[in-house]
Order: C-alpha cells, then sequence, then structure tokens
C-alpha cells in the first residue's frame, strides 16, 4: 500500500525531527529520504500465473511526492468522473500507468486475499503510523470543539477556489468589545433621537444567535427546526411555558415574512438585538414620550435599526477599532497557515467581504502578516480580493466592478477579474467567468447564515461552509452537561414506564365502567379497591416525577445560556431553527476556519447517518454475533 500523499507531503518535514526509537523498527528516517512502512503484500497478475511478492517500503524523495512528480497524476476536470457518493473525482491522485509498470506490475493485478481483510489490515497501519507521526487523525478531530462538522458530503479535492467572508470568519472580534462599542454608539444616537437610554447597559448573555425577533409583538422567540416557538423573552423578561403556548401555540415561525420576524444571523445581530429588547421595556414602561410620535413595537424596532445604521455608516465605530485593532480582534496564529496549506495545494483562494478597502486592509495586515513565513503580505495569500461585495446582492445579480489601483482606494472600472487584484462590488458570476470556475467547484466560508452561505447556494450552488465560534463554547457545555441530561433522560424513562401501566390500568377502569372485559384475563380479575389504589400510587408517583423532571427541563442548557438554552437545540432532543438552517445550507460548519488546518486540503468529509425516528425500534433486529450494532 502507498499512503495517501497529504501525509507525505504535508508531514514529511516534521518527520525528519521525530527520533528513532519513537518509530517501529521497520521505519527509518534520514534527512536525506524517507522510509515509509507498509505491509508486504502479495500481487497476483491475471494474464499469467506469476505471483511477484511486493515490499513496499519505498524510498520517496521529497521533490518525488510533489502532485507533478513521476509517481503520481492528478484527475483533471475533463477527465473526472462521480464516485459512489455522487461526489466529483476532479483533484483525486492516480498513480502512473508506467510506475506500475516498474514495478513488473500491470492494470489487472489483484490483491493476495480479499480486500476486506487487506483493507482491516492496512486501517491499522495507517491509525499506527499517524499515532507515531504525531499526527491526530480527522475521525479523533471530528469528536472535539475544534472539529469540522459535515451535514453534505465535500470532496476538498474536487474544489478548486476556496472564497472567504473577513468578519467574524477569518477574523474574529471580541464580542464584548466589538457589539458593546456599536451598542454605545447606537445609544447615544436613540439619546439624541430622544429616547430614554440612561441606565442601560450591553448585556451580550441576554440574547444568543440564531434566536428570531417579533417585531409585532416585541418579543424574542426560539424556534425548533419546524418553526415552534419553545421559549420567548419580552422585552427582557422571559415568559412563561404556559404564555408562549397562549402567544404561540398556533403559529409558527416564518422566516419568509420579513415584516414579521428578524432573524439573528450573525454575531453582528446581538448589539442590535440587545438594544431592543431593552427599549422594549421603555416603551411598556411608557418612558418613551409622546413628542417621538405613536410608537408600537415594529416603529420602535426601526428606530433602532436607524441608530444603530448611524453608527456603521458615519465611520465613527470602525474608526476607533483601526485605531486599537489589539481591543477588538483576537488573532488566531494558526489562521493564515491554514488558508497557505489550501494555496499551496493549488486552490484559489478568495477574499469577498463587505467591509471597505481601507478597513479590510487595516485589519487583515493585523491579523495576518505577523504569523505569515518569509516576508509574506495578506495578500500574497489572496488570488482575488473583492471589497464592498455588498452581499446579498453580490450573488443574486450583475453589479458593477471597480478595480482598486492605489493605496489611497483610487479605482477604475473593469469588467473582468485577474489574479493578484484588488476590485470593489462586481459579482459572484463575474468571479466564475475570471477563474473559469464554476457552481461545485467553489467553496464559500463565512459566518451568515444567509448572506453568506444561503444565498451562495440557492443562486449559484456553490459549497459552503459556516463559521460559529459559540460552537467550541457549546461543546464543552454539553460535555459538562452529560451526568445531569443523563439523569434528566432517565426520569423520563421512568415516568414513560410507570405512565404505561396507568394508562393500561385506566383503559381497564373505563372498560370496567362500561360492564367491558379489560385488556386481559388478569387486568379483568383484578378488584376495585386494587385498581382503584394502583392508579392513586401511580398517578403521584408521576406528579411527584413531573415536579422533578420540569426545573431539569428548564435549566438544560443552561451552562451554554441561562436564559435560552444551547444554540443547536430547543428542548431535550430536538434542533433548534438555526440548526435546521446550518444543515440546510452549510454542507460543512466548523468554530473556526483554523480548524482546516487539523485536516487537509484533500479532506473527503462524509456526512454521517441521519437518525429516524423509528430507527430506536429496529436495533433489536441489528444483531450480530448476539451484539446490538449501534449505529
Amino acid at each position: 500500500m502507498l499512503y495517501a500523499t497529504e501525509v507525505l507531503g504535508n508531514f514529511s518535514v516534521s518527520l525528519y525531527r521525530i527520533r528513532e526509537t519513537h518509530l517501529s523498527n521497520s521505519m527509518a528516517v534520514s534527512t536525506n529520504h524517507l522510509r515509509i512502512p507498509v505491509l508486504n503484500l502479495v500481487f497476483r497478475n491475471k494474464p499469467t500465473s506469476r505471483i511477484t511478492r511486493m515490499k513496499c517500503c519505498c524510498s520517496v524523495e521529497a521533490k518525488s511526492v510533489g502532485v507533478g512528480g513521476d509517481v503520481f497524476s492528478v484527475t483533471s476536470s475533463s477527465k473526472s468522473d462521480v464516485d459512489y457518493l455522487g461526489e466529483s473525482t476532479k483533484g483525486d491522485l492516480n498513480l502512473k500507468q508506467e510506475h506500475l509498470q516498474a514495478f513488473g506490475i500491470d492494470s489487472q493485478t489483484t490483491l493476495e486475499g480479499p480486500i476486506e481483510q487487506v483493507a482491516r489490515v492496512e486501517a491499522e497501519e495507517a491509525e499506527n503510523l499517524l499515532r507515531d507521526l504525531g499526527i491526530p487523525s480527522p475521525s479523533s478531530s471530528r469528536h472535539s470543539p475544534r472539529g469540522i462538522f459535515c451535514s453534505r458530503t465535500l470532496n476538498l479535492r474536487s474544489i478548486s477556489a476556496i472564497g472567504y467572508d473577513m468578519d467574524y470568519t477569518l477574523m474574529h472580534y471580541n464580542v464584548m468589545a466589538w457589539e458593546g462599542r456599536a451598542y454605545d454608539y447606537c445609544m447615544e444616537n436613540l439619546k439624541n433621537m430622544g429616547y430614554p437610554v440612561d441606565g442601560l447597559a450591553f448585556d451580550p448573555d441576554l440574547v444568543i444567535r440564531g434566536l428570531v425577533i417579533d417585531k409585532e409583538s416585541g418579543n424574542l422567540v426560539k424556534a425548533d427546526r419546524f418553526g415552534y416557538v419553545k421559549r420567548a423573552m419580552h422585552g427582557t423578561k422571559m415568559l412563561s411555558t404556559r404564555a408562549v403556548s397562549e402567544m404561540y401555540g398556533r403559529e409558527l415561525v416564518d422566516l419568509r415574512k420579513e415584516s414579521r420576524w428578524e432573524f439573528l444571523n450573525t454575531l453582528f445581530s446581538v448589539s442590535e438585538a440587545v438594544a431592543y429588547m431593552q427599549m422594549v421595556d421603555r416603551l411598556d414602561d411608557g418612558a418613551i414620550t409622546a413628542e417621538l410620535g405613536p410608537l408600537d413595537y415594529k416603529g420602535l424596532y426601526k428606530a433602532v435599526g436607524r441608530a444603530l445604521f448611524r453608527a456603521h455608516v458615519e465611520g465613527q465605530l470602525k474608526s476607533e477599532i483601526m485605531s486599537k485593532p489589539e481591543l477588538f480582534v483576537e488573532p488566531d496564529p494558526e489562521l493564515p497557515l491554514a488558508l497557505l496549506d489550501q494555496k499551496e495545494a493549488g486552490k484559489k483562494i478568495l477574499l469577498i467581504t463587505n467591509s471597505d478597502y481601507h478597513y479590510t486592509d487595516k485589519m487583515m495586515q493585523h491579523s495576518f502578516n505577523r504569523f505569515l513565513p518569509n516576508d509574506m503580505g495578506w495578500r500574497d495569500l489572496f488570488d482575488i480580493v473583492i471589497v464592498s461585495a455588498r452581499k446579498p446582492e453580490f450573488f443574486q445579480m450583475s453589479q458593477p466592478m471597480y478595480e482598486v489601483v492605489t493605496g489611497e482606494g483610487l479605482m477604475r472600472p473593469c469588467f473582468k477579474a485577474r489574479t493578484g487584484g484588488l476590485y470593489s462590488g462586481g459579482s459572484a458570476q463575474m468571479v466564475e467567468n475570471s477563474l473559469d470556475i464554476h457552481g461545485d467547484e467553489i467553496l464559500y466560508v463565512g459566518d451568515h447564515i444567509y448572506t453568506d452561505v444561503s444565498q451562495s447556494k440557492v443562486h449559484l450552488r456553490w459549497r459552503t461552509a459556516l463559521i460559529c465560534r459559540e460552537l467550541e463554547e457549546e461543546y464543552s457545555a454539553l460535555i459538562q452537561s452529560r451526568g445531569s441530561r443523563a439523569s434528566l433522560i432517565e426520569l423520563i424513562n421512568q415516568k414513560e414506564v410507570v405512565g404505561d401501566l396507568f394508562n393500561q390500568l385506566r383503559l381497564a377502569l373505563q372498560r370496567r365502567t362500561k360492564e367491558r372485559p379489560a385488556q386481559t384475563l388478569a387486568a379483568t380479575s383484578m378488584g376495585d379497591q386494587e385498581l382503584t389504589e394502583s392508579m392513586q400510587k401511580l398517578l403521584i408517583v408521576m406528579q411527584r416525577l413531573d415536579e422533578k423532571i420540569a426545573p431539569m427541563l428548564e435549566a438544560d442548557g443552561e451552562l451554554f445560556n441561562k436564559r435560552w438554552g444551547f444554540l443547536s437545540r430547543a428542548g431535550l432532543w430536538d434542533k433548534s431553527h438555526l440548526m435546521r438552517q446550518i444543515e440546510k445550507y452549510a454542507d460543512i460548519y466548523t468554530s473556526r476556519v483554523s480548524n482546516f488546518l487539523h485536516y487537509t486540503p484533500f479532506m473527503y468529509f462524509r456526512s454521517q447517518e441521519q437518525t429516524l425516528a423509528h430507527d430506536a425500534y429496529s436495533q433489536q433486529d441489528l444483531q450480530l454475533n448476539g451484539n446490538i450494532i449501534d449505529n
């Protein structure tokens, strides 16, 4: 077996640093070449009965590992096919026929023994080698807060270009600092408009991403994947379960009705939502004077939106951030290196941001340049840079494109982007035409579920990745909650069993009052007193269980957020509306771009089996050697 070239190519340098004592006896490392220990395999050539025993301990020079070497060829677009999972084979690596012939074997070569046995041994050998090299396997990365999670199978080898958003994607802001200042400017503008804002302060824990503002009622709600409201807050006061049921029991959240519902797509929504919910309290208290005119909850939302928009348009907020980026940006030293791996793997790297040129240049210099090797600058990473892109229109329609030609930001009209260029505006179709790359050959990575992920997929069929930094905190909270969640589930299961018996006895009593026999002879034979006393006892047990379960359900997820619980869940078992949006539009999702560094630019992300409601009942039929197979 020849190991995948990403292991050889990406880690050949680090291999030289591994001491020989850390490796198996069959492996030797020198500064000149690399010997890879691989299982002795027997190849049988079909045209003759000759058996060639081949020990594949290949001496691989560093220069021969490259894609353009004598050993491998890359599948081009014109010769690509579709694999059994429906993914393009473009970018896959193949052994050249002449290389096989040099070993005295041809295309009819077969392995000695069933492939299942050979693969089992080879997989074990691969795991051992990865462990010896100190390289975490993709499977272990999946089970960590820094994993990349797959909703739809994605073959990175078939991706020719990767586009990135900037804010909260390539650059993560300190939410308390950035959104806190946005809130301050918003409140100052509201005060100048005559609104009572004294005594209010920014509280980032008041909201989380994925909530929905009900502009007609002044409420903030959390919906499940179907749109049913599970929790709600009016102003800054959480509503009871009964109040939620009375208000939303017959309604579904429908994000298509933009006049009523506003989805919190991104962390940029935090400052606006906090300001609005606090101002709802002031409106309810009668603190907003009549001089501002008759105002309802929807009108109040517009006023808050205008105040925040002014904070962005007038430029004071971004000027403050540009003057002291270290106070607002949380640098990630691994992130530029992840992009460098992708670029060196032959992928076009694009930056497509709504931010203007001066802000983009300043922030990217601060976040990237110091972490790049060989005096590289951030511009050297990107084949095309587009600022002031005006997403989502960038993905929806054609717009004029301008080339930024001076450091001061002077521009001139242009009609086609070129490699190494810096542009303002334009459209996604212009990018596709300039690169001669289209549709699912492009992966776009962003933090905004609508502007970045949904629209690029709906209009262009680009592959998509969502960045959601809160996943790391949620993952840790879920781990810490395992004990309490297990106890809660045990209580619910116990109530279900007790309730099953109670319901059967209740049905037996009902039939008895109608002078009909019970379900079974034994149930029919129960005395009236025994039946009644049993039901009384079971009813008391269930009531006590409810008293225990209710607060535990209410507290579930409070390690992530005391008001709203977990980001991805709505209730103990169901998914949140945000999670449904992610699954629908994002092929993969992760907490930060640098997580790509834990994989390779050649990774094949495979989606996991989706559990169905009836799967639990079919488990008893999936038996192998007397053991239940747990999928």
